[in-house]
């Protein structure tokens, strides 16, 4: 298969190895012709995956669309690995690639997770299919995600992911690409479930990372992670999701893994930010983007238009904001008033 992942960034770059690996013909565009030269020439994504060895099969390039444009004319699957603000002037572009009644187009997914900052106001903040749907509806589009940190899964390592979409040979394309001895891939219709999931998750870690990094022990972080994923189905299911989704990886396996492994950049951010390190301090000392800073304001405003209750997802932006402290937000989270669970 014939695999264009555009954005070579940590994720984009690992799924890009395992598929080169796999045998299929792949490509990896970055936006930095410069970084990209360098990965050609040192066949290592030193930025944003260092120590991992690209294989000699897999292509890169970058900045001039040259290369971009030669490539899309014969792909077989398209692999967005752009950050969520990035995801609607991409898609739009491939609409004009692909307009409705041209030739058929390949299957484009993506891989960011999170809500869109509102496009104007009083507008919702939209999930990815949402915006597929506004800026090109004639693409079959997916999702692809699930429990996963992208060194773990470019070392080989034992993962399990899902593909996500309406259409099934969109899910099929996925799973032919990914699908092996070390990467097992579920399908899932349940587009919006795998997305709210996704989103949601990173602001929950963000909040298990404050708890922990106050200290605050197993029990706390074990409530947060528990009450964090009842939130994240009452939003999921008022946006017209199945509740089994989030029992599965795009959910529950998303959150525990977000939540608690120290490969999470959302769950450092919590950390720095309970050490008392300013947001943004906290946000460049990682060198990557933590979608959860970026997305916990807009999972609020979609759950309040949609009157569901999200307070973990409230507190965490109260830090973020810089009106409540890390330990005033989790004391904040423990007076609730009580109720049945």
């Amino acid at each position: 298969m014939r695999i264009t992942f555009i954005g070579a960034g940590a994720w984009g770059t690992a799924l890009a190895v395992v598929a080169a690996q796999a045998g299929h013909e792949v490509r990896l565009w970055a936006r930095d012709a410069d970084q990209a030269a360098t990965m050609a020439r040192e066949r290592v994504n030193a930025r944003y995956l260092p120590g991992v060895p690209l294989p000699a099969a897999l292509q890169c390039a970058g900045g001039d669309d040259t290369a971009l444009r030669l490539w899309l004319t014969d792909t077989e699957l398209v692999v967005l690995g752009v950050p969520m603000a990035a995801l609607r002037p991409w898609l739009a572009r491939l609409a004009e690639v692909w307009p409705a009644g041209g030739p058929a187009a390949p299957p484009v997914v993506w891989l960011c997770k999170g809500f869109e900052r509102p496009q104007a106001a009083n507008a919702p903040g939209l999930l990815g299919h949402e915006i597929a749907q506004q800026v090109a509806p004639a693409l079959a589009v997916g999702v692809f995600g699930g429990p996963s940190f992208a060194r773990e899964v470019a070392q080989g390592l034992p993962t399990a992911l899902v593909a996500a979409s309406a259409h099934a040979h969109v899910r099929d394309a996925l799973v032919a690409a990914f699908h092996g001895q070390v990467l097992r891939v579920y399908a899932n219709d349940d587009v919006v479930g795998v997305e709210v999931g996704g989103a949601v998750k990173n602001v929950l870690a963000i909040a298990t990372g404050l708890s922990d990094g106050l200290q605050l022990g197993h029990n706390a972080r074990a409530a947060l992670i528990t009450r964090g994923l009842a939130e994240m189905t009452r939003l999921g299911l008022a946006l017209g999701a199945r509740a089994d989704t989030f029992m599965g990886l795009t959910g529950l396996g998303d959150l525990v893994l977000t939540a608690t492994g120290d490969l999470s950049r959302n769950r450092q951010v919590g950390l720095r930010l309970a050490q008392g390190m300013d947001l943004s301090a906290a946000v460049a000392s990682l060198g990557h983007v933590a979608e959860g800073v970026y997305s916990a304001r807009t999972v609020a405003l979609r759950a309040a238009q949609l009157g569901v209750d999200v307070p973990i997802t409230q507190a965490v932006v109260a830090v973020l904001d810089g009106q409540l402290d890390a330990r005033r937000a989790v004391e904040r989270l423990m007076g609730r008033d009580p109720r049945a669970e």
